[in-house]
């Protein structure tokens, strides 16, 4: 479920990032191939959730498969961390002005793979995440070691291979101001859907 629940919120999200900015901007916010490879990046980041630790709160009763519930997480979730790409989106667009498709490109491939592997750690449990409840050490070390590959590729010949730049130190900071802000609201907007659904993972 926690899978599930991730990878339907997060790519809906996308979709809805990548339709709206494909309207708005001049060019394609990213290339089918740097999708592809950021989320090949990403699920292997999540390859390591079924050694996870699971709350004891989720083991006290019976879990069944709700599409509902998925749909109701889906909805949620999806549109907030899209909100948060709009928001990335803007500040390339408006702030720093850049035009260059390539860095433009870039930055937005990094911070997806940054956003998405932190943002598992906020969904992976309804307590506050490194403080009521720690990952098992092979998410923590995949998600960090992910998040280090996903910086380092435009640095490569891979990167180059799939029209993606080095970026200045400036904008990798922004990738992480901006993370650490929609883990914030991520938290925030758990509390709002728990005490909704009354429910989470």
């Amino acid at each position: 479920m926690k899978y599930i629940k991730l990878a339907t919120s997060f790519n809906f999200g996308e979709v809805v990032s990548v339709i709206i900015a494909s309207a708005l901007l001049p060019f394609l916010p990213e290339t089918p191939i740097q999708l592809l490879v950021e989320g090949l990046l990403y699920d292997f980041g999540q390859l390591t959730l079924p050694f996870d630790h699971v709350d004891k709160e989720s083991l006290q009763h019976p879990k069944t498969f709700s599409i509902k519930s998925l749909k109701n997480f889906m909805f949620f979730m999806g549109p907030l961390s899209s909100a948060f790409d709009m928001l990335v989106f803007a500040s390339l667009w408006f702030i720093f002005q850049i035009r260059d498709v390539a860095t433009f490109q870039t930055i937005w491939f990094s911070y997806s793979i940054t956003s998405n592997l932190v943002g598992m750690h906020i969904i992976r449990t309804a307590k506050l995440p490194f403080v009521q409840s720690n990952a098992h050490k092979a998410v923590y070390i995949s998600s960090s070691l992910l998040i280090f590959v996903g910086i380092l590729v435009p640095f490569t010949g891979l990167g180059a291979l799939i029209g993606l730049v080095p970026i200045e130190l400036k904008y990798i900071a922004m990738i992480f101001v901006i993370t650490l802000l929609y883990c914030f609201v991520a938290i925030f907007a758990k509390k709002v859907y728990i005490k909704k659904y009354g429910e989470w993972i």
